[in-house]
């Protein structure tokens, strides 16, 4: 085919839509579910309609060929867990007598089982539910859902295509079931797995499917050579099939690298790249192997995880280098746009100026569709926009919203010695211990308690003007006392205020600061109902005045116990919103770290003898590349250090991180120099705690006892059980007794009892310490 005609041939694609609703619509119908409010057949039509809305949006701008299956009621890895028939044996008999109630039991657990392990999805902070599997693992195919949605599609008279999780990314993302040796490899399950993909492709076949999408995102890994002989193998099968639809791989967040020449070369009929993050990587990779002859290319040239107008003028040129290198080239987004808020029309408080920056999925489903318009018409066909979009770009570039000459002046002077604490971490225990008089096994929590309806009535109430801050404040008041009066009974040593006054952990300290803009719809999805709303960094940060020290020290005074002062940690800040595209991630972050040095400076002098700087991002925003880990890790771990630097020795400084793999930043959590660290574990039973002593980590560490992503309590005896693995790590002069995160999204009953059996499992493990 000549470039021509493979540009007159483009086509407008994308692999998925945000899932919730204009209005979080399935959110609340799933809520409503749970607590016995919407019933299981009112819950399917929301979905449906849902669904419907989306595939009519996207055909109606311009999309020739929309998604299907990427829809899910809590994550689109449980859906894949499903359709192969991995479903864990402690689960089966929900699964088998309610498969809407078993699957919520996979995601959620219930109060005599526990649910799957839940981590992030790559370096988003999207969560996803971890496959267990084993050796003894049976897989059955379960094409419902994936046949379905396809149908539905189809009756609206739609072009479709399915997306599935590949094989490959699933059994590299599974991890050994409970019992299983922790070396079993399930990658070793590929030859059973891959009959059951050909089922679910004859079974989309069958339904019409022209093309099936098979995501396959760990390829952008750095992967062995057994593990890309796996995707050779996984894909020399599945082309071979005869009984199936044309095979669509697809790449995302970061460049293909060594798997680029074995899907090249496999007999599959197109590939799907980044051209984002790693457009250069990419593109080189792609010349280098001759190309893509015969095949189709989707070029994914707008980014699907930042909301910044793309810059059409550049996108075109890429497009235009790869007419050359396949038989088709089709423009998507990087990735589904799971990632990005629905529409900025939305957003009714950002100044005009500044929206025109701004593209959530449906302006970068506009864009795709004038993308695919030039590159298929000629770029005469879209002057309108690109002349509007030179001005967007241009308005941005030149606002003075992104550029403060104080802030760029005080981030050059840093030095070294301003990220390093006064005195060695052996130094500052001695004088924590005598400051604090703590005893062995501090039990504590990670700092946010139930917000319940009450508290958010109120936030409400203020922005309606319905209550003026004076009402606002007594109603924090009264919801802190009860929190810190609640921890006293219960015995907790070390109090948090229970942050009632935040509405997010990062969105409550970038309404604070200068160069952040907050959204009022911009909801995303992080796991299963929780969506959040990430501020956007479009400028230069700076604190304009304390932002914690009040609630903090009003805490303290009705207590004698210490009450941490918490904090969210200057990666996190990053990673939890979107950021800017215009300089490097580590000069932003170097900028927010100052900010929140001046922050920590204000608690100490306030007389706040415990802060806590979270840093739950810190694994999550490693590059999936190891060669890029040593850069990222540098600017992570000194602008941890440059926040928490300032303190005097006897300030004991704490950090929190959670659901991550988080042996692979072992060092990196050693290198943050924090006094204490407080983690994720019960859901891993303690693994973290196993690869702190690995390493030989010196300072002290919590891993968690309480999963609070289940609403269930545990009991006293499980907490503890949990606690003596940890001390089989941890020495008991080191170990802290805590939850797995915040307990914002739980409810009060819950978080009573469980607290209560933390406290409880404590006691006992001293008891049985003394006694021993």
């Amino acid at each position: 085919m000549t470039t021509e005609t493979a540009a007159a041939a483009a086509r407008a694609t994308v692999y998925g839509y945000p899932r919730q609703g204009r209005n979080r619509e399935l959110k609340k119908a799933i809520e409503g579910y749970w607590k016995g409010r919407v019933t299981a057949d009112a819950l399917r039509a929301t979905a449906a309609e849902l669904r419907r809305t989306n595939w009519r949006e996207l055909a109606e701008a311009g999309i020739g060929e929309v998604p299907t299956g990427d829809f899910s009621y809590y994550d689109h890895v449980l859906d894949t867990t499903v359709m192969v028939g991995a479903v864990p044996e402690r689960h089966r008999a929900a699964v088998d007598a309610d498969p809407l109630d078993g699957f919520f039991a996979m995601a959620r657990g219930t109060q005599d089982v526990a649910p799957l392990e839940m981590t992030k999805w790559f370096d988003t902070n999207y969560h996803y539910l971890v496959p267990e599997l084993g050796p003894g693992t049976v897989f059955t195919a379960d094409s419902t859902k994936q046949v379905a949605e396809f149908k539905e599609a189809r009756a609206l008279g739609l072009s479709a295509r399915p997306v599935l999780v590949g094989p490959v990314t699933y059994l590299l993302l599974a991890k050994p079931a409970p019992g299983v040796a922790a070396d079993f490899d399930p990658l070793t399950l590929l030859d059973r797995l891959l009959p059951v993909y050909a089922e679910v492709l004859a079974d989309l076949r069958a339904a019409g499917a022209e093309w099936v999408q098979l995501d396959e995102p760990a390829l952008v890994q750095d992967r062995t050579p057994a593990e890309l002989n796996a995707a050779e193998r996984a894909y020399r099968d599945l082309g071979a099939l005869t009984d199936r639809s044309k095979l669509l791989v697809a790449s995302y967040f970061d460049r293909l690298g060594d798997a680029l020449p074995v899907l090249a070369k496999a007999p599959v009929e197109g590939l799907a790249l980044d051209f984002t993050e790693a457009a250069a990587a990419n593109l080189e990779a792609l010349a280098a192997v001759g190309g893509l002859p015969g095949k189709r290319l989707v070029a994914g040239v707008v980014n699907g995880r930042n909301i910044w107008v793309n810059n059409l003028e550049r996108s075109l040129i890429t497009l235009g280098t790869l007419l050359g290198l396949a038989d088709r080239v089709d423009v998507a987004a990087s990735c589904s746009l799971l990632h990005v808020p629905i529409d900025t029309a939305l957003e009714r408080d950002i100044e005009p100026q500044i929206l025109r920056w701004l593209a959530f999925a449906r302006q970068k489903t506009d864009e795709i569709v004038t993308l695919a318009r030039g590159l298929a018409r000629g770029t005469h066909t879209i002057s309108t926009q690109l002349s509007a979009n030179r001005a967007d770009l241009a308005s941005r570039a030149g606002s003075p919203i992104t550029h403060d000459p104080a802030v760029r002046a005080r981030t050059a002077a840093v030095t070294d010695a301003d990220a390093r604490r006064s005195q060695p971490y052996a130094e500052r225990a001695a004088a924590q211990r005598a400051a604090l008089g703590l005893p062995l096994l501090p039990t504590t929590t990670i700092g946010s308690f139930p917000q319940t309806g009450e508290l958010r009535t109120a936030r409400a109430d203020l922005r309606a003007g319905r209550i003026d801050g004076a009402g606002y404040e007594e109603r924090i008041k009264a919801e802190i006392q009860e929190v810190i009066s609640f921890q006293e009974k219960t015995g907790i040593d070390v109090l948090v205020h229970g942050e009632p006054e935040r509405n997010d952990m990062v969105q409550y300290f970038a309404e604070q600061l200068t160069g952040y803009l907050a959204t009022q719809h911009g909801w995303v999805q992080s796991y299963g109902t929780r969506y959040v709303r990430p501020p956007i960094l479009a400028g230069d940060i700076s604190r304009p005045e304390p932002m914690t020290v009040r609630w903090t020290t009003y805490a303290q005074s009705l207590s004698d116990r210490p009450v941490k002062g918490m904090l969210t940690g200057p990666v996190t800040m990053l990673a939890w919103s979107f950021v800017r595209d215009d300089q490097p991630l580590g000069d932003t972050a170097r900028q927010v770290a100052l900010a929140l040095r001046d922050e920590v400076d204000d608690l100490e002098a306030a007389g706040t003898s415990v802060i806590q700087v979270d840093e739950p991002a810190l694994r999550e925003t490693l590059p999936l590349r190891a060669a890029d880990h040593p850069a990222y890790l540098t600017w992570a771990t000194e602008s941890f250090r440059l926040s928490t630097s300032g303190v005097r020795p006897d300030t004991q400084i704490h950090t929190h991180m959670c659901y991550a793999e988080f042996g692979d930043v072992v060092q990196a959590i050693d290198d943050l120099d924090a006094d204490v660290i407080s983690l994720e574990a019960a859901r891993s039973h303690m693994q973290v705690a196993r690869e702190l002593a690995a390493h030989g980590y010196p300072r002290e560490a919590g891993p968690g006892v309480y999963d609070i992503h289940s609403p269930r309590v545990p009991s006293a005896e499980e907490a503890a059980a949990l606690l003596r693995k940890g001390l089989d790590a941890i020495p008991a002069e080191r170990l802290w007794v805590n939850p797995d995160c915040g307990l914002k999204t739980r409810g009060w009953p819950e978080t009573r009892s469980s607290l209560e059996n933390l406290v409880t499992a404590a006691r006992t493990v001293r008891e049985e310490l003394a006694s021993s």
